[in-house]
């Protein structure tokens, strides 16, 4: 295993994380999260990304239940949660968001779910039109001066939203967000690479990347059709579609055949080359693995050796197969 600095900060994270997005509490039985876990911490994975709303806090409670019972020593590795959309299916006013109010209660809930009694990171899930930034760089800041929190960060925020977090925290000596968690891969670059770019050497920020493989649609699986039983494909999954496909739905589908395609030519796995190609970018602070088995894991951590394996000249390769 690899290991990045998160940023500016003194964290190292393993280059590739594991996420429960989509899979704990839901797709995969505890029995399967346990030998994921233990699969990843096995092959040096130390960060394990989580959030309030993944399986209604499902997801939090199983993941919590599989460290605990793999006994894997707390100063070994980092776990987060993200607050903002709440963890039931009809939140009330102060269920969701980021008041001061949620803030705390998802916090300290995240907190019970998880087994353990501070989170090493904290991401704001979304940025919250309903309430002041001050108040939410002030709630954070409260959680790591009482211990329950040591890092926070933001998720799919825009970078005005983040740079006005980090004035309100250097005017009044707070606290500020470290982390940024984008969604990353190569059909979904502008952000992680035009709007960010001035935040990582202005402010330090590190990114813990998520979606490397598109939900699924740079491996492969979909370049005959959308199969039911896979993620896109699945009942109430429709929404997963358009976030994904947008208005460019036949472009990018022919995009990631392109890509598949120079995979084959080169000689290996899509869904690694794809991750690998998102190591390559050095304001990665960590890509996050989404598996519902262990045998994907495995063949998704080969994307560590294929970043070295590869140069620039393939880099390039890839991203003109992929251009939308």
């Amino acid at each position: 295993m690899q290991y990045r600095r998160l940023g500016s900060s003194g964290l190292s994270l393993s280059a590739l994380s594991f996420g429960a997005w989509l899979t704990f509490g839901a797709q995969v039985g505890r029995g399967e999260a346990r030998n994921l876990v233990a699969a990843a911490w096995d092959h040096g994975i130390n960060f394990f990304d989580n959030a309030e709303t993944y399986a209604n806090g499902e997801a939090e409670r199983v993941m919590g239940d599989v460290i605990a019972d793999l006994r894997l020593p707390r100063d070994g590795y980092c776990v987060s949660s993200k607050v903002f959309f709440g963890a039931v299916d009809d939140p009330r006013p102060t269920q969701r968001g980021l008041s001061r109010k949620h803030v705390h209660d998802a916090c300290h809930a995240a907190l019970v779910r998880l087994r353990v009694d501070y989170l090493d990171l904290y991401f704001c899930h979304r940025p919250d039109p309903d309430t002041p930034v001050e108040e939410t760089v002030w709630a954070m800041d409260a959680l790591i001066r009482q211990g329950k929190v040591l890092y926070w960060g933001t998720s799919e925020w825009p970078a005005a939203t983040i740079r006005e977090a980090l004035r309100i925290a250097h005017q009044h000596h707070l606290h500020a967000p470290v982390m940024e968690q984008p969604q990353y891969n190569l059909l979904h670059r502008e952000r992680v690479e035009l709007e960010y770019a001035p935040l990582y050497s202005e402010s330090g920020i590190g990114t813990t990347v998520w979606s490397p493989l598109a939900s699924g649609l740079l491996t492969g699986k979909y370049d005959a059709g959308m199969p039911g039983d896979a993620r896109l494909g699945r009942d109430g999954n429709a929404w997963l579609q358009r976030m994904l496909l947008g208005d460019k739905r036949d472009a990018r589908l022919a995009a990631a055949r392109r890509f598949t395609a120079l995979a084959a030519e080169l000689g290996v796995a899509p869904a690694p080359l794809a991750i690998a190609w998102c190591l390559s970018n050095p304001h990665v602070s960590t890509v996050i693995l989404g598996a519902s088995r262990v045998a994907q894991l495995v063949q998704n951590l080969e994307a560590l050796a294929l970043v070295e394996r590869f140069d620039d000249g393939v880099w390039r390769r890839v991203e003109a197969a992929t251009q939308v």
